[in-house]
């Protein structure tokens, strides 16, 4: 939990505590409860519960590691909770940032997806099995008290949650008192997911941004199997098939690089790194007619590429 205590407050007396309480009961009764869309009112199971997930008891301002202890450790990361807390506990701040959780995420070897701001969304990715990383603002929004737990559970006919939360394992709260709380943090929420799953409701371009950021931290080896499950689950995307090319060609695998490129220009002929790569490959691989066609199409298209194609084509 991340405390940010006022000059007031530090200072408060009982009367003052006790006005605090009150009203954190008025905005939470004041609060609705959460509608889902129609798509998801129709598909999604009415409950769901992701079983065997670790529970690890928060300390003082550490829900963030542990938080990130028990997503990781359910994936198959075992890494014990007193090794993440150096990795994102900021003394300072007394707590986690969001930065430094999804970063040490990406060091451990698994993919930080983030949720897009919808209960929708939340409830589909545990209904797929995901347990959920969810912030929460405990407090009122001039003084808040930042809160990491993690969901993975719900029950749509009692409309509650159940969370792994503070030193409480499978809490259970109200869908109203939860969301009244998580909205307050704009919902920001994420999952980690070893490379080649993805979000049950996963988006094109955050997820690809996902993998990309991904791949800068743990190289094209690593991130292959990622963005293969990319270009399958969106088939027309020129930008994944044109990272797929990338990193077929950075672990070695020339034909598969090709395929990579052929498919991204198919989509998008404009794309002129596509092209380029594309060139320069089937050159080297002794294919100078279909090269130089695509070095043509590369020196045509205005970009940093241009000029590269020009003189591939010269030579």
């Amino acid at each position: 939990m991340i405390r940010h205590p006022s000059r007031y407050f530090a200072n408060a007396r009982p009367a003052g505590v006790l006005l605090l309480g009150l009203l954190l009961s008025i905005l939470a009764g004041c609060a609705s409860t959460p509608r889902l869309n129609e798509t998801s009112e129709r598909t999604l199971p009415r409950q769901a519960f992701i079983e065997g997930v670790p529970f690890h008891a928060q300390r003082d301002y550490q829900c963030g590691p542990a938080s990130l202890a028990m997503v990781l450790n359910q994936s198959g990361v075992a890494v014990p909770m007193e090794t993440l807390i150096p990795q994102v506990f900021i003394p300072g701040r007394e707590g986690s940032v969001q930065p430094e959780m999804l970063a040490t995420v990406r060091r451990h070897g698994r993919i930080p997806f983030v949720l897009n701001d919808s209960f929708d969304a939340l409830l589909t990715e545990i209904a797929a099995g995901h347990p959920v990383v969810v912030m929460q603002n405990l407090s009122l929004p001039a003084w808040p008290m930042w809160h990491y737990a993690v969901a993975i559970g719900y029950d749509r006919d009692t409309e509650e949650m159940t969370l792994h939360s503070g030193e409480e394992a499978q809490r259970i709260e109200s869908f109203r008192r939860f969301d009244a709380t998580w909205a307050r943090s704009g919902r920001w929420s994420f999952i980690a997911l070893p490379p080649g799953e993805l979000p049950h409701a996963a988006s094109e371009r955050r997820t690809l941004e996902a993998i990309a950021t991904f791949e800068q931290v743990q190289g094209a080896e690593a991130t292959l199997p990622a963005w293969e499950a990319y270009v399958e689950r969106f088939p027309d995307s020129a930008m994944g098939f044109f990272a797929l090319g990338n990193a077929r060609h950075a672990t070695g695998d020339t034909e598969g690089a090709i395929e990579g490129f052929r498919n991204a220009v198919a989509r998008r002929d404009d794309h002129g790194a596509a092209w380029l790569n594309l060139g320069l490959l089937l050159r080297a691989h002794d294919k100078p007619e279909e090269a130089r066609q695509a070095l043509t199409r590369a020196a045509e298209l205005p970009g940093p590429w241009q000029q590269r194609a020009q003189e591939a084509l010269e030579t």
